[in-house]
C-alpha cells in the first residue's frame, strides 16, 4: 500500500511539472496582447460594428473560419465580414456578447485559445436571438500585430434527436 501511494505523490509530481513547464512556455505579452484582441472582438460585436470585430482577424484570403452558421466554412477575410453583417443586420439593436472561459497560450508567434461566447439580441422579427457557442481560435502574429487566423466555433448536439444544444452553458 506504501509503493502504491508512493507512486501516486510521483505521479502528481511528474503532472505539477509538466504543467508548470506549460505554463511557462506561454509568452506573458503574447498572452495578454491576444486577451486584448478578445476584448476589441466582444467590443465590436457590442457596438454592431463590423469593421472593428474584423480587424481581430487575419485579412487575407488565407482565413479560414468553420462557423455555426452555413456555409460549412468561410475562407479568407471577406467572407467571414460577409457572415458577420448577415448575423449583425438580423438584430434590431445592439447585441449583448460575453466571453467566459478564455485560456490562451502563446509564444512569440503562434497562439491558439478556447472560449465560451453568448451572444443575445432581438432579431428584426422580434424574436429574441440567444445563442452560446464554444470557439477555438488560432493566432498568428503578422506585422507585430496578433490576428486570428483560424477559428472553430461549434454547439453540442444531443446524438439521440440530432438538435444542436444553443444554450450550453456546461
Amino acid at each position: 500500500m506504501r509503493i502504491f501511494f508512493i507512486f501516486l505523490f510521483l505521479i502528481a509530481i511528474f503532472a505539477a511539472s509538466l504543467g508548470a513547464a506549460n505554463a511557462a512556455e506561454s509568452d506573458p505579452s503574447s498572452v495578454a496582447a491576444i486577451k486584448a484582441l478578445e476584448k476589441n472582438f466582444v467590443a465590436g460585436v457590442n457596438a454592431k460594428d463590423v469593421a472593428k470585430i474584423m480587424s481581430n482577424y487575419e485579412h487575407s484570403p488565407n482565413l479560414v473560419v468553420f462557423d455555426v452558421l452555413p456555409p460549412r466554412q468561410y475562407d479568407g477575410w471577406e467572407a467571414y465580414k460577409k457572415d458577420w453583417e448577415g448575423v449583425l443586420a438580423g438584430c434590431s439593436g445592439a447585441p449583448k456578447m460575453e466571453m467566459t472561459d478564455l485560456s490562451i497560450q502563446a509564444g512569440k508567434d503562434f497562439g491558439f485559445g478556447h472560449s465560451i461566447q453568448h451572444l443575445a439580441c432581438v432579431q428584426k422579427n422580434g424574436k429574441p436571438m440567444d445563442l452560446t457557442v464554444r470557439v477555438s481560435d488560432g493566432y498568428r502574429k503578422i506585422d507585430g500585430k496578433w490576428l486570428i487566423a483560424h477559428e472553430h466555433v461549434s454547439v453540442p448536439v444531443d446524438l439521440a434527436t440530432g438538435k444542436a444544444d444553443l444554450n450550453s452553458r456546461r
